[in-house]
């Protein structure tokens, strides 16, 4: 009995000590869940902090969007594209000939894509976007922000930058306000707007990640603005802006490897937008200024030289007898660090720098020659083209060459022994397409030796029909036949 009565006891303490226990967690909870509402709520100023950003943004949205434009181009294209049986060879053997070649005859099929663009001057109905945009386009439609649609007609373009110029017939049309992209900084808020995947005016933000990209491998001519604003297919030529609604940049490209959005998007400073744009609306064509050195960057065996602190500048490698660079007495291991006013930061962008000068200005080097520090002046000229034949008589049409210098021949690994040109680039429509190709050296056309640019030229503007080019190819001398399609 003693016993039943002392476990019953027991018992309902243990109870009376859980239900304790019970109470306290609970209370406590309840104290916690106070606490935690009355410690995290959103405070009034934070509130209105928040509220303030969100309406500047959509302010600046609104200013710029009737300044964004959507493009829609369309191209014919032919291909050999046979449907099975037609494609089989057994079908073909039997019935081709009796169809007379039919199944060879090419299709002809229509291409369409889009991409943004941005009025930059409304009078006159300027629109600015990328090259790759309306590239090879048969026919361009302009859709402005109130619905209305145009056609556009091509004013210019220049595919070493990847930009071009529109031109539409319409009234009432609001041109963006340009901004400075040289007063960037990393860091700043950016909005990139534009016509992502055909879906209409769409508005990403986010900062710059960094100025000056170069060695990108979009363009030739490259200083890009990176962000992280978001930049899809379909956005290209829309406008990248501050928080001021200006202009800072083209949007041209993103990096991926799966072809989406992975934070990494490049622009076309609005600067560097703007004197080519200037250029093809005055000369239908690029002007640009030449130095005419071959430069490398600086490095840290160099910079210790000659005394200098940081890797900034621009090694000499070579001077083109003659030129500017020449004529001022520059001289192969200067390092210039300064070019009309602005510090150089490399090579890339000691480039940019001289192909935006316009030719007949004359600008002050700053150079360090043997650890000391110069400076010299150089009247800038126009850059000799990189020679392009579009005479449709040549087999030669869509080539563009440039003189083989020390520079390229350590690059390239060319022989002293192999002289002549080298290819920069070639049209897609062009006769030596598949052919030849970008770095090939061209040593000699119709048994006549090229030295120089200037030999390809003469020899080049008197080849009509057919040519026989000898050209250096990865160690090995080929030759093939071009003639032109007929």
């Amino acid at each position: 009995m003693f016993k039943n009565k002392k476990f019953i006891i027991s018992s309902a303490l243990l109870i009376l000590v859980g239900v304790a226990i019970g109470l306290i967690i609970a209370s406590n909870f309840e104290f916690q869940s106070k606490g935690f509402s009355e410690d995290y709520q959103i405070s009034k100023e934070s509130q209105e902090t928040l509220l303030k950003i969100g309406n500047a943004m959509a302010e600046v949205v609104q200013a710029i969007r009737p300044s964004v434009v959507n493009i829609y181009t369309t191209k014919k294209i032919k291909r050999n594209t046979i449907p099975f049986p037609f494609n089989d060879p057994f079908f073909r053997r039997f019935f081709d000939e009796e169809f007379g070649g039919f199944f060879d005859r090419p299709r002809e099929y229509t291409q369409t894509s889009l991409g943004s663009g941005v009025i930059v001057d409304g009078a006159n109905g300027y629109i600015l976007t990328n090259y790759h945009v309306i590239k090879g386009a048969d026919e361009i439609k302009v859709k402005l922000y109130d619905k209305r649609v145009f056609d556009g007609t091509i004013v210019g373009f220049d595919a070493k930058t990847d930009l071009a110029v529109l031109k539409i017939k319409a009234e009432g049309l609001r041109a963006i306000k340009w901004g400075d992209s040289d007063k960037l900084k990393v860091g700043e808020t950016v909005i990139a707007i534009g016509n992502p995947y055909g879906l209409n005016l769409t508005v990403t933000s986010g900062i710059v990640s960094a100025t000056g990209r170069a060695n990108v491998g979009i363009a030739d001519y490259e200083d890009f603005i990176q962000t992280d604003a978001a930049i899809n297919p379909g956005n290209s030529g829309g406008p990248l802006v501050n928080v001021r609604g200006e202009l800072v940049g083209i949007n041209t490209a993103i990096f991926s490897t799966t072809g989406g959005y992975q934070g990494i998007g490049f622009a076309i400073p609005s600067n560097m937008a703007k004197v080519v744009m200037d250029n093809l609306i005055k000369h239908k064509k690029v002007i640009r200024g030449w130095l005419g050195v071959g430069v490398m960057d600086l490095d840290t065996q160099l910079a210790k030289e000659n005394n200098m602190k940081e890797l900034k500048g621009a090694v000499v490698t070579d001077v083109t007898e003659g030129s500017p660079a020449d004529k001022a007495g520059l001289k192969m291991k200067d390092i210039i660090i300064s070019f009309d006013g602005k510090e150089v930061e490399d090579s890339a962008h000691l480039r940019n720098l001289v192909v935006s000068t316009p030719p007949g200005k004359v600008v002050k080097l700053e150079i360090i020659r043997n650890g000391k520090l110069y400076t010299i002046t150089a009247t800038i000229v126009e850059k000799p083209s990189e020679q392009k034949f579009s005479e449709i008589q040549s087999p030669l049409a869509g080539i563009y060459v440039e003189d083989l210098t020390p520079k390229l021949r350590n690059q390239l690994n060319i022989p002293n022994r192999i002289t002549g040109v080298i290819i920069s680039s070639i049209d897609e429509d062009a006769p030596a397409q598949g052919f030849l190709r970008q770095g090939d050296v061209i040593i000699e056309i119709n048994n006549q030796k090229i030295n120089n640019v200037k030999d390809f030229n003469k020899i080049a503007n008197q080849t009509k029909g057919r040519a026989i080019i000898w050209y250096y190819r990865n160690g090995m001398v080929y030759y093939i036949t071009l003639d032109v399609a007929k």
